[in-house]
């Protein structure tokens, strides 16, 4: 499981490289393989290739005929891309996510469970901030038997 925060930049070329107490969590399985897509909260998500093979399963249990299923599964994939780690543990991010996430130079990388998210250390704070509700009343909400 992927945990922690670190603060990176992205190079010249659009890539980042994957910290090393994340990337040692990610499995053979995937072949240093990341597919990565949009998040949900302006961030982009990157998922090891095994995660995200559990994820496409998902989907394909989503019944295509049905037009909200359909839109989400469009929605999800058409972002998706693959790229494979390089030697120096770099992978490369799209420009469309680049611009969606609007990634500058510094990126924060959050291990968040099963997936690494990379965020613009400033959007982060602020969607931090917008919270209404405090850590301890959101950890008492969700972390209920």
């Amino acid at each position: 499981m992927f945990k922690g925060q670190f603060t990176y930049s992205i190079d010249s070329k659009s890539r980042i490289s994957i910290p090393a107490k994340l990337r040692k969590h990610i499995s053979s399985d995937a072949s240093d393989t990341i597919v990565m897509t949009k998040g949900l909260s302006s961030c982009i998500d990157l998922y090891p290739l095994d995660e995200w093979q559990k994820i496409e399963e998902k989907l394909l249990k989503l019944n295509q005929f049905q037009p909200d299923d359909l839109r989400f599964i469009r929605m999800f994939v058409q972002h998706a891309h693959e790229d494979v780690m390089d030697a120096q543990s770099r992978i490369l991010l799209p420009q469309m996510l680049i611009e969606y996430a609007n990634i500058e130079k510094d990126v924060l990388i959050i291990g968040a469970l099963r997936k690494i998210e990379v965020w613009n250390p400033k959007i982060y704070d602020d969607y931090l901030k917008q919270s209404p509700l405090s850590y301890e009343e959101i950890a008492s909400k969700v972390m209920t038997d």
